[in-house]
């Protein structure tokens, strides 16, 4: 038998990988890492402000409010930079 035309197994199962749907990464897995990492608390608000910025994928939240009640407050630089890290860390960005 021949095996032309025939792509090799190990191929095929690194080509199934690669199309994989990837761990959702959830704000609590980024809030720990920074704090584990940098020693300091984040809040949801900031990594969600920071990933608008970058124009990341949002998903969308049962509990979200049309109008918000305070204007948004941007997060520190130091907290940003520790954001992007995790972002990074992740493979987010």
């Amino acid at each position: 038998m021949s095996s032309e035309g025939k792509a090799p197994l190990n191929a095929i199962s690194e080509r199934a990988e690669a199309y994989k749907s990837k761990e959702r990464v959830t704000y609590k897995m980024i809030k720990e890492y920074i704090e584990e990492k940098y020693g300091f608390k984040i809040h949801s608000a900031y990594i969600a402000e920071v990933k608008r910025d970058l124009s990341l994928p949002m998903y969308d939240i049962p509990n979200a409010v049309k109008e918000l009640k305070q204007p948004r407050r941007h997060p520190a630089v130091e907290k940003v930079e520790a954001i992007k890290d995790a972002l990074k860390y992740f493979a987010v960005i």
